[in-house]
């Protein structure tokens, strides 16, 4: 009997291996994600076994959100962990007040993969296994998700860094992670890196008992999270009340399920391959060919209008709000401004183009920063970055620049600005139309005074007296948006 549990033991080890060998190099780094529940436990002790046969640098990360009352206890239980094995751990505070909206377990798991995005790492190595697997594919189509909710979550998936926006600011971060609450959550997490980790999750079609075994086989503790027994939060009820259940007249819904999961996701795979296709034609840049969208039936249409907003790494709104972005966008008059809210993101139409970018903040006449020589002058408030250039013979004079205040402002209307001396001054307005530039960017776009004189207009124009000359230092000043 005993051979035999050793046995068993072997062969999850030898199971997340398998898993695992294919896709990570030796000497690359796994970070994990550890909550000091009994999954988190198991897998830390099956990585520390596997990391040094293949050459991996492993740590971890504990997420300490201040929810429980025992919040405390379970970070000195991994800190005491970690030492006691050898893995470096780092423990990482947040506030879960500011997500509050979105309920306590959203908004702790929100916080929790944000802060895992945070870290260095090949990497991330989650513990989620085959029950959790069947409890998201339930509670996605409970919430009436399509075939990529339904497909529920990977083994293997590239964090691809859904937005650098996410940099700009906490708030940002809050409003884009708001979006989510309608049930399109497959427990991936945003990241910002420029070299984004992998996400595993090699437990992935491994049921709990068998990692419970493995725990008290093995002698292991672990910590146990007293709102896992609330029936209260839909996962719980699931969990507790209706799989039980389930389990008594069918008992492989986890494999069963688990395959089906697996069908969703290839499904998903296809139709964003044929999204591929249609974007390949309708797509430009950042936006979409809105005549293309006329082209489709509304299925096929709305599949590239979700293909579009996940490539302006947008939130992908539910049916309802899908649904009416098609219909304004292709049957709303051509002079009609259309302008969609969602999730703290819009999208509009221009000339005949589709946009999806961040809510824009509200007018305000008396935005002023003023520049003090950055290279890099942040912008939140509008979305962006303001780069200054070094250089010779262009752009601004470097020298004039000293004679007064230099001040980022907005439009209020009527400005002019002279580019050529051989020719008259212009209007901005009618330089910003004649770019093309939509008008919601024009709104937003920041403009350069030295003094209570317009200079530059990135990207538009620069004030003829105010141009560095020949052999001259220059600044060459550049408007970044940030998606």
């Amino acid at each position: 009997m005993e051979n035999s549990r050793k046995s068993n033991s072997r062969v999850l080890l030898e199971h997340v291996g398998a898993a695992l060998l294919p896709v990570v190099p030796a000497g690359s780094s796994i970070l994990l994600g550890l909550s000091g529940g009994v999954d988190s436990v198991v897998l830390l002790h099956l990585l520390q076994q596997l990391s040094p046969r293949h050459s991996w640098r492993l740590s971890a990360l504990h997420v300490h959100h201040g929810i429980s009352p025992r919040a405390d206890a379970w970070a000195a239980f991994c800190a005491d962990l970690c030492a006691r094995i050898g893995v470096p751990l780092h423990i990482e505070h947040v506030d879960i007040t500011p997500l509050r909206d979105l309920g306590i377990e959203a908004a702790a798991r929100k916080l929790r993969h944000a802060a895992l995005a945070r870290q260095q790492a090949d990497f991330v190595a989650l513990a989620h296994h085959q029950d959790d697997q069947v409890e998201t594919m339930l509670l996605q189509l409970l919430r009436g998700a399509g075939v990529r909710g339904a497909s529920a979550m990977p083994l293997v998936k590239k964090n691809t860094s859904q937005s650098s926006f996410l940099r700009r600011r906490e708030s940002s971060l809050i409003n884009r992670l708001d979006s989510r609450r309608r049930g399109n959550d497959n427990l991936d997490f945003p990241g910002d890196k420029s070299h984004p980790a992998i996400l595993l999750r090699p437990l992935l079609d491994t049921p709990r008992s068998v990692l419970l075994d493995y725990a008290q086989r093995h002698a292991l503790q672990w910590v146990e999270d007293e709102s896992n027994a609330d029936d209260a939060y839909p996962r719980n009820f699931l969990r507790h009340r209706i799989l039980p259940l389930l389990e008594q007249r069918f008992p492989a819904y986890r494999d069963t399920l688990s395959r089906s999961a697996r069908h969703f996701a290839e499904a998903a795979t296809l139709l964003d391959d044929l999204a591929e296709q249609d974007a390949a034609v309708a797509l430009q840049g950042e936006s979409l060919d809105v005549s293309q969208l006329h082209t489709l039936d509304a299925a096929r249409g709305k599949n590239l209008l979700r293909y579009f907003l996940a490539a302006q790494r947008a939130p992908i709104p539910d049916s309802t709000c899908l649904e009416e972005m098609l219909r304004q966008l292709c049957c709303a008059r051509n002079d009609a401004a259309v302008n969609l809210t969602f999730g703290g993101w819009q999208v509009r139409r221009y000339q005949e183009r589709a946009y999806a970018f961040p809510e824009l903040p509200g007018d305000d006449a008396g935005f002023c920063v003023q520049w003090r020589g950055e290279a890099v002058l942040e912008l939140p408030e509008l979305g962006g970055v303001l780069h200054f250039e070094s250089c010779v013979g262009q752009g601004l004079s470097s020298e004039k620049l000293q004679q007064a205040t230099v001040s980022v402002r907005l439009r209020h209307g009527a400005e002019r600005i002279r580019p050529d001396n051989k020719r008259p001054t212009r209007t901005l307005k009618n330089l910003l139309q004649e770019q093309g530039m939509p008008p919601w960017q024009r709104d937003s776009l920041p403009l350069l005074y030295c003094g209570e004189e317009l200079v530059c207009a990135p990207g538009v124009a620069t004030a003829s007296a105010w141009q560095a000359q020949a052999g001259e230092a220059g600044l060459l000043v550049s408007w970044h948006r940030r998606k």
